[in-house]
C-alpha cells in the first residue's frame, strides 16, 4: 500500500426450520476464550471443541478465526451496482486443525440464507462480524471439509478507520472500488480475514452488460453476456491473503499483453484516466521484470495495474492487480506496489505488528527504483531523511511494533526502509542483495516475521546484527549511527 448468472436471492425457508430466527441471521452464538494457536496450525487432537473466534493476533483479536486452515475460495458474487446490492453464493474449501464442534467466519453485515457444511444444512449465528457454523455433526481433527454460505445486501465499507479511512467494498459511481487492507474482505464475503490464513481463489462475477469486473489473477476463458448481465471468471492459483482479494468494477480501458520477459500484463483505467492506459502498461511491464532481477523470479502468473475514478488517497497491491484510486500513478508508486507483490503478497506476514516488512520493503524498492533510473541514489534518499530533527515523530514510533491504530505511520515506511540501507551498509552489496533474493527464496509463497528476516541476515552475513535491529526498528528515538 501507498497510504450468466442473475442475482441470488437468499433462502430462509430450510433454516427457519432447523430453529433460525427470520431473515437467517440466527441466534448469536456464545463466544469462546479458547486460545488460537494459528489458523494452519494443527492441534494435539481431542474431543471435539469450538474454534476460537480469532486467529490469535493480539493487536486485531477478532480479525480470522481459530480451528481450521481455508484452502481455497470459490465466490459467485452478483452485484447491482444502480441498487447497490450484492448477493453471493461463497464455496470454503477448508481443513481443520482440531476437531471442531463450531467455528467461525468474518462477515459484516448481509443476511445470510443459508449454510451448509459438506452438504449438510447447518445452524448458524451471528454476533457482530462473527457468523458461528454449527455443522449437523463434527469434523474431525485435520479432516478437509466444505463450507457454503448463500447470501445477500447491501455492501458497507469500513469508514473513518484510524488506519486507512475508508476501504473494503466501496461502491462507485458506475461499480466499486474494492480494497481490503487490513481487515475489510469480510465487507463482501464470509472469510477467515487474516494474512495468517492465505487460500486459493475462484471468482465467478456477474454484473450489468456494459461493465466490467477485475478479480485477481487470470481470465478463465471470455467474459459471457446473456440477458442484460456479463459473468467474469477468473482464478488465482497462488495463494493469497484475504486483503489482497478484490472484485472492482465499472468501465474501463484495457491493455493486455506481456512483458519483455513474458509474463502477462494487464493495465485497465477509468476512461476518465484514458490517457494514462499506455503509461500504466509500460511501467507496470518494465518494473516488474526489473524486481525480477533484483528480487528474484515473479512470484505469480500475470502483472499490471488497474486506475480507478474513486478518489481513495491511496494505492493498494491487490495480488496481480495493484490499485490506484483516483490518481494517475508516477514510477515511483508503481515501483512500490509492485514491490509488494513480493514483500507482502508472496511473502506475507504472520502478524499486523510485522508490517514493516511489508511497506519498509516496498518503501525501499522505492529509492532502488530510483537509484535504478539514475535518479537520486538510495543513499542519498537515506541521508536525506537522517537529517529530519530528533523530535521529528518519526523517531519516535519504532517501525518494528506496528501499533494497531496507526499501522500506517509514515515511521512504518519509511524508517522501514531506512532500516534496510542501514542493513546494506553494515553488510555491503552483495550480502545484502544476496540476502533480499534468498529470503524471498525460502519462504515463497509462505508467511514471515521479524526475527525470520533478522536471523537470515546474520546467517548470510556471518555479523552480530541485533544492535542495528534494535536501534533502527524497536527504539523510540533516532538512531545515533547507522
Amino acid at each position: 500500500m501507498l497510504s450468466g448468472r442473475p442475482v441470488i436471492a437468499a433462502t430462509t425457508v430450510l433454516l427457519c426450520a432447523l430453529g433460525c430466527s427470520p431473515g437467517g441471521t440466527g441466534e448469536s452464538a456464545p463466544a469462546t476464550a479458547r486460545p488460537s494457536s494459528g489458523a494452519a496450525t494443527p492441534s494435539s487432537g481431542g474431543p471435539a471443541s469450538a474454534g476460537a473466534p480469532g486467529i490469535g493476533d493480539p493487536d486485531f483479536p477478532t480479525d480470522g478465526n481459530g480451528g481450521y486452515d481455508a484452502e481455497r475460495y470459490r465466490l459467485t458474487i452478483g452485484y447491482e451496482p444502480d441498487s447497490r446490492q450484492l448477493s453471493g453464493v461463497v464455496v470454503i474449501e477448508a481443513r481443520a486443525t482440531q476437531a471442531l464442534s463450531r467455528f467461525n467466519l468474518d462477515l459484516s453485515g448481509f443476511t445470510v440464507g443459508e449454510v451448509t457444511v459438506d452438504d449438510r444444512p447447518a445452524t448458524f449465528g451471528r454476533s457482530g462480524d462473527e457468523l458461528s457454523v454449527t455443522p449437523s455433526r463434527p469434523i474431525d481433527d485435520r479432516a478437509a471439509f466444505r463450507v457454503k454460505v448463500v447470501y445477500s445486501g447491501e455492501p458497507r465499507p469500513v469508514r473513518n478507520s484510524s488506519n486507512l479511512g475508508t476501504y473494503g467494498f466501496i461502491p462507485t459511481r458506475d461499480g466499486a472500488f474494492v480494497t481490503c487492507e487490513p481487515n475489510g474482505a469480510k465487507t463482501w464475503f464470509p472469510v477467515n480475514d487474516h494474512p495468517s490464513d492465505k487460500a486459493l481463489y475462484d471468482f465467478e462475477i456477474t454484473v450489468p452488460a456494459g461493465l466490467t469486473a477485475l478479480a485477481n489473477g487470470e481470465m478463465v476463458g471470455r467474459p459471457r453476456t446473456s440477458g442484460g448481465r456479463t459473468t467474469y471468471l477468473w482464478r488465482e492459483n497462488h495463494p493469497m491473503v484475504s486483503y489482497l482479494a478484490t472484485m472492482t468494477l465499472g468501465r474501463f480501458e484495457l491493455r493486455e499483453g506481456e512483458t519483455a520477459s513474458g509474463i502477462k500484463n494487464l493495465a485497465a483505467v477509468d476512461p476518465r484516466f484514458g490517457s494514462s492506459l499506455n503509461k500504466l502498461y509500460r511501467i507496470s511491464g518494465e518494473v516488474t521484470d526489473y524486481w525480477a532481477t533484483v528480487f528474484g523470479p515473479y512470484p505469480f502468473s500475470s502483472t499490471g495495474g488497474v486506475v480507478d475514478d474513486f478518489s481513495a488517497g491511496y494505492a493498494l497491491e491487490n495480488q496481480t492487480k495493484p490499485m490506484y484510486g483516483g490518481f494517475d500513478p508516477d514510477e515511483d508508486i508503481i515501483a512500490h506496489e509492485l514491490a509488494h507483490q513480493w514483500f507482502g503478497n508472496s511473502l506475507s506476514i504472520t502478524r499486523w505488528k510485522d508490517l514493516w516488512l511489508n511497506e519498509g520493503f516496498a518503501t525501499y524498492a522505492e529509492w532502488l527504483w530510483s537509484e535504478h533510473k539514475g535518479d537520486s541514489t538510495a543513499e542519498q534518499l537515506f541521508r536525506q531523511h537522517y537529517a529530519a530533527d530528533d523530535d521529528d515523530p518519526i523517531w519516535a514510533y519504532p517501525p518494528g511494533r506496528a501499533q494497531p491504530d496507526d499501522l500506517f505511520n509514515n515511521s512504518v515506511y519509511t524508517r522501514g526502509g531506512m532500516t534496510l540501507h542501514a542493513l546494506r551498509q553494515r553488510i555491503g552489496d552483495q550480502v545484502f542483495f544476496e540476502l533480499l533474493k534468498t529470503w524471498n527464496a525460502e519462504h515463497k509463497h509462505g508467511n514471515v516475521t521479524t526475527e525470520q528476516f533478522t536471523a537470515l541476515a546474520e546467517k548470510l552475513s556471518g555479523r552480530q546484527l541485533d544492535a542495528l535491529f534494535d536501534a533502527w526498528l524497536f527504539q523510540p528515538r533516532k538512531p545515533a549511527t547507522w
